[in-house]
């Protein structure tokens, strides 16, 4: 199966449990890779054939300024069911990290692969 990505997409929202946390938005990266077989986009060079970047991330946007979650775990689950229901896409793999969580770290976060379901 080949695969479609999108590497290093940054949207601020709301995450985290901590009283601090509550008040402001927070930037979250994150990496996605789809199960998405090319061949049909690539034999027409049509662009609706194929998996939208644009959609990808304003639908990322739109689920990100209206999330409210404590942990990054939940975002994840959430934002990943969202997107194979939308996309209808077989397979995805994403990565959400959290800059500046851990002082020692460049990041903290998850990393998940989830089936249509």
């Amino acid at each position: 199966m080949d695969k479609v990505f999108i590497e290093g997409l940054e949207v601020d929202t709301l995450i985290g449990a901590y009283d601090w946390e509550r008040g402001i938005r927070q930037c979250l990266r994150l990496d996605l890779t789809f199960a998405w077989d090319i061949r049909p986009a690539a034999a027409g060079d049509d662009l609706q054939l194929t998996l939208d970047y644009a959609a990808v991330h304003q639908h990322v946007q739109q689920f990100a300024d209206a999330a409210q979650f404590q942990l990054v775990e939940t975002f994840a689950e959430r934002l990943a069911e969202s997107l194979l229901v939308t996309f209808g896409a077989p397979w995805l793999k994403l990565r959400v990290t959290k800059p500046g969580a851990n002082p020692a770290a460049r990041g903290v976060g998850v990393e998940i692969e989830r089936d249509h379901p």
